[in-house]
């Protein structure tokens, strides 16, 4: 446990860590990635160009001081993370130098500000902290490698098809190629690939949603192509999946991560989804019906119109064939001959009255993945509706501060 005198010194200055923050998370990763190189392989340089990825960490940092006496606050935090860095590789001796090069950060943004009593009282909590990680990971490694199906690492998958969802989207069916079982997971999970991409000098690793129900002898993720606008530059993963993976490729994945899950209670489900947020939740909703899981499911699904609609017929048909599914359609730009057609329930975005047009109570958990502005709209509104936070859930596809918390 930490001594009186470090919290007493963290949580005061947790606040001058917040206003610095972004500064901090640019000057760590500028110095993590001089001290090893090799880490560039690891953390996605596209989230790092657009400064994510240091946004992500500086906020961190601050949310650890600010509840360093109740590290329980920050569960959902460190349980998330956790099953990120146990699906990219990263391990307990890695813990050291990112310590020793987050405190060589804070020092050189904040200058004399930043005293050796200082130091010293965050290099501790660093320490108290990591030992948490380090601990859940050990624990998430040994789950993985022992479960039937589990592996260690990274594991060779070939295409067994290809197929074309919507104009953006595109499902790729995986098989192990050295045709042993492969590990169940939970409705709601992800696989991590390890990309190397020709021309690219670094691999890159990303997370997608499983977009399947568990307990096949395939996994299947459904991808979106991300073309370069105003807000992002080309998804390099994305775009050479689409455009170079065909049937019988071969791509490295490690087991099956994620906290985004269906909880084990009674209540009813809302899934609400906006564009390539679909995936996670087509997951869920796949696995309540195969399981003939008793409870009523709401699906609500939000995009452009039907030409960027993946999975359409699918929801469709599960409604039609299973008394409790209800889904709903949100156009925001619906085209012509989606107007002729009426295959929407709403056109423009998704708001509180909407939902509760649509929902007879709030007494369901919520489910929901989508953009961060999508997001933040869903939390707004069932904060208004006076919806309980344990009953709000949510997959973040980019490092982010919780949402919601600020």
């Amino acid at each position: 446990m930490l001594d009186e005198k470090t919290i007493h010194i963290v949580q005061s200055t947790a606040p001058v860590l917040k206003e610095h923050s972004k500064e901090i998370g640019k000057r760590f990763y500028q110095l993590l990635f001089e001290k090893v190189p090799d880490l560039l392989n690891i953390f996605n340089q596209t989230n790092q160009k657009r400064g994510l990825q240091q946004e992500a960490l500086g906020y961190a940092v601050y949310a650890a001081g600010e509840h360093i006496t109740n590290l329980h606050a920050l569960k959902p935090v460190i349980e998330r993370i956790s099953q990120k860095h146990r699906a990219i590789g990263i391990k307990a001796e890695q813990y050291p130098i990112v310590g020793e090069t987050l405190l060589q950060a804070v020092k050189d943004v904040l200058g004399d500000t930043a005293t050796n009593e200082i130091i010293e009282a965050w290099g501790k909590a660093y320490g108290y902290i990591s030992d948490a990680f380090i601990s859940l990971e050990e624990k998430l490694y040994e789950e993985t490698k022992q479960q039937p199906g589990g592996w260690e690492g990274y594991r060779t998958f070939y295409v067994d098809r290809k197929e074309k969802e919507s104009e953006e989207v595109t499902s790729f069916y995986l098989k192990p190629k050295d045709g042993k079982a492969i590990a169940s997971y939970k409705a709601g999970q992800y696989l991590t690939i390890k990309a190397a991409i020709p021309g690219e000098k670094y691999t890159n690793i990303r997370h997608y949603s499983l977009s399947e129900a568990p307990d096949k002898d395939y996994y299947r993720i459904s991808v979106k192509r991300e073309d370069e606008h105003d807000q992002a530059p080309d998804g390099i993963v994305s775009n050479y999946l689409h455009d170079h993976i065909q049937s019988g490729d071969t791509l490295e994945f490690s087991a099956p991560a994620g906290d985004f899950t269906l909880t084990d209670d009674n209540l009813p489900i809302v899934l609400i989804s906006g564009g390539i947020g679909i995936t996670p939740l087509l997951s869920m909703l796949n696995s309540v019906v195969e399981e003939k899981d008793p409870r009523k499911v709401i699906f609500i699904h939000a995009t452009s119109n039907s030409q960027t609609h993946p999975f359409k017929e699918h929801v469709m048909r599960l409604e039609e064939s299973k008394a409790y599914v209800k889904s709903y359609i949100c156009y925001t730009s619906p085209t012509e001959e989606d107007k002729k057609a009426k295959n929407y329930d709403k056109e423009g975005y998704i708001g509180l009255d909407f939902l509760q047009s649509i929902i007879p109570t709030k007494e369901y958990q919520f489910y929901f993945c989508g953009s961060i502005p999508f997001m933040e709209a869903m939390i707004k509104a069932l904060n208004e509706w006076n919806v309980p936070k344990e009953n709000m859930h949510y997959e973040v596809f980019r490092p982010v501060a919780m949402l919601g918390e600020e």
